[in-house]
Order: structure tokens, then sequence, then C-alpha cells
């Protein structure tokens, strides 16, 4: 992990979040499903005014050996998860006025033992349960996803989502206390309804939609939660973003950053790019990010400084020949400058070194280009850096690590003290690095992915895009995305009969907007390259692949 005293800001620990159940009733239309929502009280502490799922926190009845004895449940159901399943059923009564209980025989209760129910603050739920010689239905719910409540928040739950069929003859009637006005409605409509701001929900709940929406009926949902564990787990943080909040999850492409800035959650960071000012990540590394934006680059090549004022520093790709941010990264470290690093020799990553060396005489570091390197790119560093060396500065250790692939002569650093890898383009956030034979080459980019497996790195920072988080499971994911990828151009090549790069691409990359296929066409000859070392594939003198059995 990061060193605690080179964290931006103080840590001050969050809310602790309060166990919550939810449960999501669904019904099959001719249309699709259909989810039963309610709006929350607008005197409501949590989320006032917005339409959800009913549910609540867990209370000690709903774990108790009473809430367990008058439960029908799978054998699979542990003992903890009945319990937020219990809430959930008791959630749904108590809110919508929805029964999931079943009669001694195995029947499904109905409106007619419904109506001998009393849904006052004063009555027991359970004990309702018991004298009317019913059992809670937890056999018919399943758990969907898990969400915990975002750390800058006041009020936190932690919230097992649940899903269930609606009971085919009861009506939802809201409490009129907590909830209102119950809706049946589709997904797809209630997100559209919320785009247009007359249908107000909170992040998990449009979240949530999004996945339900995918799915074409209710047996398919409930098929997929046959696990017993949830689909997926989020805990969203959020930060600024053009003036307003925005909230993401794991998956999402600025969440390892807000995670590394802010690990507490608070709302103290922007995700703004600029270019004029750097962006502390830690009280040691600054990113600078160029002002290039572009459908290779993003928002622009980022520029990391490593190091403290009295110190010194070390810069790791001064960016492209552009002058405005070269002396932007000249006016940062001064004359401490200890030594400028370049990942490549691509013209985003190392041309600016030049004038950084002029401007502070500070030499350049890394590794020459490749015999099959572009000549107009050519790059010949002060001093040649070797894979496992260490170079400190201001109590820090970066060490080399040789990736080829993108490039033959690509080196990402990492930063041992504080577990983050400067990746430069072997990984970048938010798009797929190309690879360009003949200097790139799609064997070593993936051996160098599964090499940096074995490195100790919480965090990786690239040379495009924000900071990204959980570093091995993403490393893992971007093998994941070759090797398919590759399977796919081998089976288009079976299928097909074969043909030139220029007929491949179309079927392979038809996922793609076609205005990248000319720069797809390189990680495809990348591809069948290493398909053909793996004598999967053979190409004749003319250009034409094929399959080799």
């Amino acid at each position: 992990m990061p060193r605690h005293e080179y964290r931006v800001h103080d840590y001050r620990p969050p809310v602790e979040p309060r166990p919550a159940a939810t449960i999501l009733l669904l019904r099959d239309t001719s249309d699709g499903i259909e989810v039963l929502m309610t709006r929350r009280s607008m005197q409501a502490s949590f989320a006032p005014g917005v339409f959800v799922f009913p549910g609540g926190a867990v209370d000690a009845d709903d774990r108790g050996d009473t809430a367990r004895s008058l439960s029908r449940s799978r054998e699979t159901q542990s003992h903890e998860q009945q319990a937020f399943t219990v809430a959930a059923i008791r959630e749904a009564f108590e809110e919508l006025g929805v029964l999931l209980a079943r009669l001694p025989d195995g029947s499904s209760a109905g409106q007619a033992h419904l109506d001998r129910m009393s849904r006052e603050r004063d009555a027991d739920f359970l004990e309702q349960i018991g004298h009317h010689g019913m059992n809670l239905a937890v056999e018919d719910v399943y758990w969907l996803c898990h969400w915990i409540t975002d750390r800058d928040l006041p009020k936190r739950f932690d919230a097992r989502f649940f899903v269930a069929r609606m009971p085919a003859d009861q009506e939802p009637v809201a409490d009129e206390g907590e909830t209102f006005e119950p809706v049946w409605i589709s997904p797809r409509d209630a997100l559209q309804r919320h785009e247009q701001g007359s249908f107000s929900m909170i992040f998990p709940t449009i979240r949530t939609l999004r996945r339900l929406a995918q799915f074409a009926d209710v047996q398919s949902v409930l098929d997929q939660c046959v696990s017993e564990k949830p689909l997926w787990t989020s805990s969203p943080r959020g930060a600024m973003l053009r003036d307003q909040i925005e909230r993401f999850s794991e998956h999402e492409p600025p969440y390892g950053e807000l995670e590394l800035i802010v690990p507490d959650g608070r709302l103290l960071h922007s995700l703004d790019w600029q270019h004029e000012k750097p962006v502390a990540l830690l009280r040691n590394v600054m990113r600078l990010t160029a002002p290039n934006p572009g459908r290779m680059t993003g928002p622009g090549t980022n520029t990391y400084i490593i190091g403290e004022p009295e110190a010194g520093y070390l810069v790791i790709d001064p960016g492209p020949d552009l002058s405005i941010h070269v002396q932007r990264i000249a006016a940062i470290v001064g004359n401490r400058l200890k030594a400028i690093l370049c990942t490549h020799a691509h013209p985003d990553h190392s041309p600016g070194s030049v004038e950084l060396k002029a401007l502070t005489g500070a030499p350049i570091f890394g590794a020459p280009s490749g015999p099959n390197f572009r000549s107009e790119w050519q790059f010949t560093p002060d001093r040649t850096l070797a894979h496992g060396e260490r170079i400190g500065v201001a109590g820090s250790t970066l060490k080399v690590i040789h990736t080829p692939g993108h490039a033959s002569n690509h080196l990402c650093f990492l930063l041992e003290e504080d577990a983050l890898l400067i990746s430069g383009d072997h990984i970048n956030n938010g798009s797929t690095v190309v690879i360009d034979p003949p200097d790139g080459n799609m064997r070593d980019y993936l051996q160098a992915l599964q090499g940096l497996l074995q490195e100790p790195i919480e965090y990786i920072l690239p040379a495009h895009g924000w900071v990204l988080g959980f570093a091995h499971e993403s490393i893992r994911q971007l093998i994941a995305h070759r090797l398919k990828r590759e399977a796919k151009v081998l089976s288009s090549v079976k299928r097909t009969g074969g043909g030139t790069i220029d007929e491949l691409v179309r079927a392979v990359y038809d996922d793609v907007d076609a205005i990248m296929h000319p720069v797809a066409k390189r990680s495809l000859l990348a591809h069948l390259e290493k398909l053909a070392l793996d004598n999967q594939v053979t190409v004749s003198s003319a250009g034409h692949w094929q399959a080799t059995h």
C-alpha cells in the first residue's frame, strides 16, 4: 500500500454502514420484465423523495431463532443470508403490503391470507406469521447484488439486494408513511424517465436497473442467482466532474484514482482534465498531462514527477515536442531534476526530453530503440537502463522493468515503497494498447504482462487516463481480453478460410468502429504473427493468412 505519510489528504474514517436488505419484486409482461418501485417520503433521513425498491435495516428479530424456525429456505442459503432475506421479506410487507409466505401445504399465501395480517407499527410481523400457520418463503428469494453506501455520505448501509417473483394475486399498497406511489415499471422506462427528470433515483438503483434491463424475463434473472453469491458487489466513490458530483463503481475508469487520492471517499478530488497545473496523486507523485488530446492519446500524455522539493525529482515521460508542456515541467522541478526517464520512444512520450534536458541539465535515461523501430523516431538515451536496476530519489525507489511488446524498448517503473507502477503505454486506462509489428510483438507483450503479475503492484499510473486500481486484477483482465481477441482471430481465419489483413479486420474487429480499423490492423497483424509462432496459422507470399489445420 502507498505510505500513509505521503497521502494527499489526512484519513477520516467513514461512518460505519448498517446492515440492510432490499428486494426487487419482479413480474413478466408482454413487453418484458417489470419491477415494483415506490417513492420514499420527503421526510426520510436517507434519499428523501426518490423512487426505490422496498427495503430497510436488518434488525435483531430478523437474525433470531424465531425467524429461522419460520423460514422455508434452501439448503445452500447460509444463516447470514437467511437473516438478510427475512429482513427483505419483512420490509416488502411493511412498506408495500406484499407477503412472501407459504402455507403448510407448500402453496403460496394469497390476498386472503394477507388481509388477516396487520401492518400497524406495533404489530409483530413474525408473531403474525406463526399465528396464521405460515412460513416465510425464503427459498423463493435470491441474492442479486451487494451495495455498500458511498463513504462520503453521513448515513450508510451495507445492503444486499434480493429478487423474487411478485405473488400472482396480490396488489401492492404503500404504507403512506415511509413510502408512497407504488408503481410497476420496466427498467428501461425507469431509466428513461430518470434521464428526463421525472423519476428521481439514486446511484445504486440506477446501476441495478441497468443490469436488470439486460434480462428477457424473470426466470432468466433467477437462474443467474442460483450460486447464492451476488452478481456484483460495489461501494461507489464520488468526485467532482464538470462542476457536478459523479459517482463510479469499481469497474469504471476513475475508481482507482479516487481510491488512491481520497481513500476515505470524501469529495475532495476533481476528475476534470487540465494541462496547466499538476495533479498530486501522492505527496511525492505528481501527474502533469500534456495538451495533446486525441483518438490515440485520450486526454493527453501523462508526465509523472516523482520526488520532493528539497531532495529533488525524477521526471517520467516528458511527452511530445510541445514547448509549453516542457516549460511547465521545468517550472515545477526547477534546478532539482536528477534525471529524465522515458518509458519508450514513441513521439508522444520521449521528444520533450530534449528540451527538458536543455532547460535543466538533467540526463536522459531509458532504453535505445530497436532495429525495427521507425527511423524518424529513433531514440538513444544518455544512459541505458537495465531490467531490474533501481533509481532512487527523495526516499523513493524506482525499479526498472523491461516490458517489450508495444515497443521493443518499452520500460515500466515500479515505485516500490508505494506499490505504484508507472506503466507508460504497456497498460492504459480506458483504451487498448496498439501492438504494431515489426517492433511491436504480441507474444512479448503478453509475457511482459504475466511478468508484472509477479510484482507487488497496488495501482497502475498509465500514460493515458486516470490511475487504475486493483492492479493484478486489471492485468489479468487485460490478458484475458487479448487472448479472447486472439481466439476470435483464429476462429475467423478458420470460419472464412482465411484472407488478407484487410479482409480479416472486418470480421475480427466487427465490435469496433470502422474508423479505427486502420489502427486495429496493426494489432491484428501482431495476433496473426503470434499465432504463426504457435503453429496455428501460416501466411502466403501474397499476404493470405490461413489456418494450419
